[in-house]
């Protein structure tokens, strides 16, 4: 059974940095493309960032391009979203999920294509 697990969300000021893990259980995450999206209040949820298959290509948000940077470690099967200069604008809760069809050469974040949805992690930017 595919399953992830995100963590790392918290309360941070304007400015300041988390980093989100994707923990995968069931697979082998290197083989598969990986989403990040994040759902505001009252808004629908968005892509944030992906990872293609091992390697591969990664692709952001305008919103968050420069700041944000996907990345994995294979060792652990997880998947991180580094956040930089974090924005009020950027509270959210943030999710992972997996593109179902293996060793994609690219990503896209179309989250109606992701599946195994995690259970999703705060992120909250505040003074």
């Amino acid at each position: 059974q595919l399953q992830l697990v995100e963590s790392g969300g918290g309360l941070v000021q304007p400015g300041g940095s988390l980093k989100l893990s994707c923990a995968a259980s069931g697979f082998t995450l290197d083989r598969y493309a990986i989403g990040w999206f994040r759902q505001a209040p009252g808004k629908e949820r968005e892509g944030v960032s992906c990872i293609s298959t091992s390697g591969g290509p990664t692709d952001y948000a305008d919103s968050v391009k420069g700041r944000f940077t996907i990345s994995r470690d294979s060792a652990k099967n997880t998947v991180y979203l580094q956040m930089n200069s974090l924005k009020p604008e950027d509270t959210a809760v943030y999710y992972c999920a997996v593109y179902p069809t293996s060793f994609q050469a690219m990503c896209a974040m179309f989250k109606s294509a992701y599946r195994s949805w995690g259970q999703g992690t705060q992120v909250t930017v505040s003074s």
